[in-house]
């Protein structure tokens, strides 16, 4: 995977334990679906991303697999109640076997 930016993470400034919050990201790729040619005919290979694992406080929260009907630049939103102080981790698996992984914590008041 070679993402031309950096993910975008979008998650509150701050939250209270027990509160439920959105979580928000996009990561920069492609999606090749591997149904198209190039200019000289030859099948492009498919190249998506396949896994997106969000955990917080090192437990798995959010899981999806995608497919090559996802478009290009996925984005994935989903709601989270707020257990306690922790860091939330990202990571997006694509078919090449590359896993980009981002961090950042929750500020929990």
């Amino acid at each position: 995977m070679a993402p031309a930016t950096k993910p975008r993470i979008k998650i509150p400034e701050s939250a209270r334990a027990g509160e439920i919050i959105e979580v928000r990201t996009l990561v920069t790729h492609v999606m090749e679906t591997g149904n198209r040619k190039d200019r000289d005919g030859k099948p492009i290979p498919r190249d998506i991303v396949n896994t997106f694992v969000a955990k917080y406080a090192d437990q798995e929260v959010f899981r999806a697999d995608l497919g090559p009907g996802i478009s290009a630049n996925p984005f994935i939103a989903f709601s989270l109640k707020v257990p306690g102080p922790g860091t939330f981790e990202f990571a997006w698996t694509d078919d090449e076997g590359t896993t980009l992984i981002e961090t950042q914590p929750l500020n929990v008041v």
